[in-house]
């Protein structure tokens, strides 16, 4: 579970929407179904199964010999093509998030070949080596990444809650909220809601 790492406010950048607190309130019910529903109900398929204490399997097999005992053998199958789909729109997903981070920091495409080279060099590490170092691996980028998260939230917390109150405000006005820079104190560096405007 990656809740709080930083890594899906990129997608959600990409909505079309008239005021930004709409969108973090849908990634929130993103974050609590992903959080919350999906991992406590694999956490019920593993614990129901019969030799969960016994069992030599972990990971990813433990829940496919686990839903395998609850529903059938067929679901292994299933598992195993549900785990390929989210593995590799994973990957591709990441790799967008990437590519955007790299392409708006800077406009090198030197800096996006080596990137490209990285991803392929880590995709193929990642096949190689042993569960436990990618894993390792993994807990380590993460831990990293939700540090640089916690870091950012905390600089950007003042704005946030300033743009929040915006909503409420226009919410309470019986509004529907639309946001406009100039609403929130210190927003710099502006490139959308209500700054395309002026630049016309």
């Amino acid at each position: 579970n990656e809740a709080g790492m930083g890594s899906a406010p990129n997608a959600a950048a990409t909505a079309g929407v008239s005021h930004p607190v709409k969108q973090g309130l849908v990634q929130s019910l993103a974050v609590f179904f992903d959080t919350i529903v999906i991992c406590t109900l694999t956490a019920f398929i593993v614990i129901l199964y019969d030799n969960f204490y016994d069992s030599s399997n972990d990971g990813i097999q433990l829940t496919q010999v686990a839903l395998s005992q609850h529903i059938g053998d067929w679901a292994s199958i299933f598992s195993a093509v549900i785990i390929f789909f989210f593995a590799f729109s994973s990957v591709v997903g990441n790799y967008y998030y990437g590519e955007t981070n790299i392409s708006f920091l800077n406009q090198s495409g030197i800096l996006l070949t080596i990137y490209r080279f990285l991803v392929l060099a880590m995709v193929m590490f990642g096949s190689l080596a042993s569960i436990q170092v990618v894993w390792n691996m993994a807990d380590l980028f993460m831990g990293m990444m939700a540090i640089v998260n916690l870091i950012a939230i905390l600089l950007l917390s003042k704005i946030a809650i300033d743009v929040l109150q915006d909503y409420m405000k226009q919410k309470k006005q019986g509004k529907d909220p639309v946001f406009h820079y100039k609403n929130v104190k210190g927003l710099k560096n502006i490139s959308w809601w209500g700054a395309q405007d002026e630049k016309k």
